[in-house]
């Protein structure tokens, strides 16, 4: 049986609905699935905080409804029930409930008009046949003023004060996420739950940088938060970590709560506890101490806290991070030496390349190729004069030669004397000015 069939099915001999009909809730599990998306539960949310502020807007329109429906009992209760009129037995003033119904019909506008006119003094509109005035008109001109002004006030002062209140949650709720509100720990118990799904109320230390992370500001870090700055953050929480490594759920959210709104988070953490567990005390008298260590714990050196190990953390990874600066800087110097070497091997090789052009333009043979070690035969014009006048031979003499078989020595050129070659203390002895010529200079 659905149950839907099962709703309908009646108590044997009574009107009582059978207990199938809770089955009907079932359905409030929509509500539970669509909480999970963002806009739909600030949406709820808006309802919840809003029906918290609806008893004062309602007890306003439940005193409206009282004024108007004694007032109406009192002009229009003597008005004599016609079916073909407006006041009939489902629509008048002789009773309380009945004036009050009347009043609630009027307020949604359905046929006010109707009623309004159906209570003037006319003469169809006669007095009750029980009521004192039996025969006499029993309308009056005071129902127009009435209905007006009750129209005016239910239908654009008390109805519109219901989406009002609605508007103004909705719009606090979504004004300024920066601000943080009631809704923002909804959201932290929500999250909580993934990381503690037995409801144990303790999480592992090393998950409340992740969950942090998923909360978005101003309770949590984002997920944009780099990592290091969440664990300074965490540095300055100070929460209590168990000997399981787990931290409590109080103790959690009271210092998020606090770090947010910057509860007595200045100066010495030691101190600043100290402070706020008096002002606690002060406010809440009847706060248990146990749950007062759990949230403000009380300052000693051998408690081990969540601030104490991500500082030890940050340590250890500032550590590193310079110890692996250092060793980049020491390899950074390593390769530089090693550039300066290759580029002065480059340099000497490509000085060692240009050796012959340097001896051909030393020597003024610019059109020679031929370095080799034999004789060189000299034209006419090399002869008898040089480049740089008469020349000293090897033995220090000067040389004679004229003749066509005359020779020159030549200085043997290789790789590696090419350096020696221009350096001015190894060159070769024709390319040294005679010091007892007689030649003109060049």
């Amino acid at each position: 049986m659905s149950p839907i069939e099962g709703a309908t099915v009646l108590m044997p001999n009574s009107g009582i609905i059978s207990i199938n009909f809770f089955r009907l809730f079932r359905v409030m599990r929509l509500v539970k699935l669509l909480s999970r998306g963002e806009g739909i539960r600030t949406l709820l949310w808006t309802f919840i905080k809003s029906f918290q502020a609806l008893p004062y807007v309602a007890l306003l329109i439940a005193m409206l409804f009282f004024i108007y429906a004694v007032i109406g009992m009192q002009v229009f209760g003597k008005i004599a029930l016609d079916p073909d009129t407006e006041i009939h037995r489902n629509n008048n003033f002789q009773t309380f409930p009945q004036a009050v119904l009347v009043l609630f019909r009027s307020a949604t506008g359905e046929a006010w008009q109707e009623i309004m006119m159906a209570c003037v003094n006319e003469d169809n509109v006669r007095c009750d046949a029980k009521s004192d005035d039996k025969g006499k008109s029993c309308g009056t001109d005071i129902a127009i003023p009435y209905f007006i002004s009750f129209y005016i006030l239910c239908s654009f002062l008390i109805i519109n004060l219901f989406v009002a209140v609605i508007m103004d949650n909705f719009d606090y709720l979504t004004r300024d996420w920066s601000i943080l509100g009631p809704h923002h720990l909804d959201e932290f118990v929500r999250l909580w739950s993934e990381y503690d799904p037995d409801a144990k109320g303790r999480i592992k230390h090393l998950d409340v940088v992740t969950l942090l992370r998923k909360i978005s500001p101003p309770l949590g870090f984002g997920k944009l938060c780099p990592h290091r700055v969440a664990c300074k953050r965490l540095v300055s929480m100070n929460m209590p970590l168990n000997s399981d490594g787990t931290v409590n759920f109080n103790a959690t959210l009271f210092a998020v709560v606090r770090t947010s709104l910057k509860i007595k988070t200045e100066g010495n953490i030691d101190e600043a506890n100290e402070e706020l567990r008096a002002i606690i005390k002060k406010i809440w008298k009847r706060t248990n101490p146990k749950l007062l260590d759990q949230v403000v714990p009380p300052a000693a050196d051998e408690d081990v806290t969540v601030g104490k190990f991500y500082a030890t953390f940050l340590i250890q990874d500032y550590f590193r991070r310079f110890k692996k600066r250092k060793e980049e800087r020491e390899r950074a110097v390593g390769d530089g030496s090693e550039e300066s070497t290759v580029a002065l091997q480059a340099g000497l090789r490509t000085l060692h390349e240009a050796g012959p052009e340097l001896r051909r333009a030393i020597s003024g043979n610019l059109e020679d190729d031929d370095f080799d070690d034999g004789p060189d035969i000299l034209p006419m014009h090399r002869r008898n004069h040089m480049l740089f006048g008469n020349m000293w031979g090897k033995g220090g003499k000067q040389s004679n030669a004229r003749g066509p078989n005359a020779t020159r020595s030549h200085a043997k050129v290789s790789p590696a004397n090419t350096l020696n070659m221009v350096s001015p203390m190894h060159r070769p002895n024709h390319f040294v000015l005679s010091r007892d010529t007689q030649s003109s200079e060049v």
